[in-house]
């Protein structure tokens, strides 16, 4: 799981250059529910703060992360909780 994390890690600071990140891996605390599956990485928090956000809109801050994480959403990844600056 600390390799999927890091796999996240990087590919935000990567092509966001963010001031500030912040990951935390909720998937524990969604055991029985949809999308959880055991030992993967399914629900993740993250806060980032970035320039590279400047001018874009709240929908669209999302979308550029839900781009960078394209892969993950696609594969292991069933839940993202965003705060982006």
């Amino acid at each position: 799981m600390v390799d999927a994390l890091e796999n996240l890690r990087n590919k935000l600071e990567v092509a966001l250059q963010p001031h500030h990140l912040e990951i935390i891996d909720e998937s524990a605390r969604h055991q029985g529910h949809q999308g959880h599956r055991p030992g993967f990485v399914t629900h993740v928090r993250i806060s980032i703060t970035s320039e590279q956000f400047v001018g874009l809109s709240r929908l669209e801050r999302h979308r550029r992360v839900h781009e960078i994480l394209a892969e993950e959403l696609a594969s292991s990844l069933h839940a993202l909780e965003l705060k982006v600056l």
